[in-house]
């Protein structure tokens, strides 16, 4: 049985929901056995595998994210119904739907397929967030090990897309800091010794960048960062705080974020509800650039009064 098992069961029935600002919180259920301890590294490796060489604003989000994993499967459907807006007019529409789940969550609402992915393996996405709320220290040194490795191996350079740095902490940041990419790789190749003669500068790929300017700001992008040697998560430019004690009561600060209460009725859906097709999601799947196959109906023009053929 896998150490962290006794904790997602607890985690799928105790997981935070979203409440209005104001309301009542339920009181924190005490902390699970001290198991971070007997969680091996080599564990912890596996399951930060997938995700470790994401760029540093797109990982931080990643596992805020995984703390609040039920909100996960509804936010990846609507993130795929809606996947034919514009990076400039998602924003206007998250605020418009007056969306339940944690801001955390709504931030990878522009990643259809990295929400995809966590919701179709939500075994990994709910281990992924007990591990980081019970020992988020060791989860990041395990994406340190990882990031290390790949390396080492000569997987991991800077390129267009991204810069790294190789300092004791390798970083990953997006070399224009408001163009967001997903890399592609497989975690069974970049993390050990290449084949020999096999190009090392293929194994990883990066999908279309996703322009995330001033508009999602307030989901914490342009401000979200690590401190790898004081290993501290900044969301928001504010230290990420939420751990398994306090998982039924903390409340990370966003600027001009509105809550809305989860067991609320949802406002009326505002956009046409139109799913990806299998040739958009296979092109999200493997990064490449999506051939947009569904469009918004034009706003409709208010009816004029003209002279004329019945008119007056």
């Amino acid at each position: 049985m896998r150490p962290f098992l006794f904790m997602l069961c607890f985690l799928g029935l105790t997981a935070t929901t979203t409440f209005a600002q104001g309301a009542a919180l339920p009181a924190p259920l005490p902390a699970p056995p001290q198991v971070a301890a007997s969680y091996s590294s080599q564990e912890l490796d596996r399951v930060v595998s997938p995700i470790a060489l994401y760029p540093d604003p797109l990982l931080a989000q990643v596992l805020s994210a995984s703390t609040f994993s039920p909100d996960i499967p509804a936010a990846a459907q609507w993130a795929d119904q809606h996947h034919y807006l514009s990076s400039a007019q998602l924003p206007a529409a998250m605020s418009t739907d007056q969306l339940p789940w944690q801001p955390s969550v709504q931030a990878l609402l522009p990643f259809p397929q990295v929400l995809d992915m966590m919701a179709s393996s939500m075994p990994w996405t709910e281990e992924l967030g007990a591990a980081f709320l019970v020992s988020p220290t060791q989860v990041m040194d395990a994406v340190q090990r990882q990031r290390q490795a790949a390396y080492s191996y000569g997987y991991l350079r800077s390129n267009a897309q991204i810069a790294v740095s190789a300092g004791p902490y390798i970083e990953i940041t997006p070399v224009n800091p408001a163009i967001i990419v997903v890399p592609y790789y497989d975690p069974s190749i970049v993390f050990v010794a290449p084949r020999p003669r096999f190009a090392v500068s293929t194994a990883i790929r990066f999908g279309v960048g996703i322009n995330l300017g001033v508009g999602f700001a307030p989901w914490g992008w342009g401000t979200t960062r690590f401190g790898w040697g004081q290993h501290v998560m900044y969301v928001n430019n504010a230290p990420w705080q939420r751990t398994w004690t306090n998982r039924t009561s903390y409340v990370h600060p966003y600027t001009a974020m509105p809550r809305y209460n989860v067991s609320s009725p949802r406002v009326a859906d505002q956009h046409m509800l139109s799913p990806r097709s299998p040739r958009e999601r296979a092109a999200d799947s493997s990064g490449q650039r999506r051939k947009e196959e569904h469009r918004a109906p034009a706003p409709s023009k208010p009816a004029q009064n003209k002279k004329g053929r019945g008119g007056r």
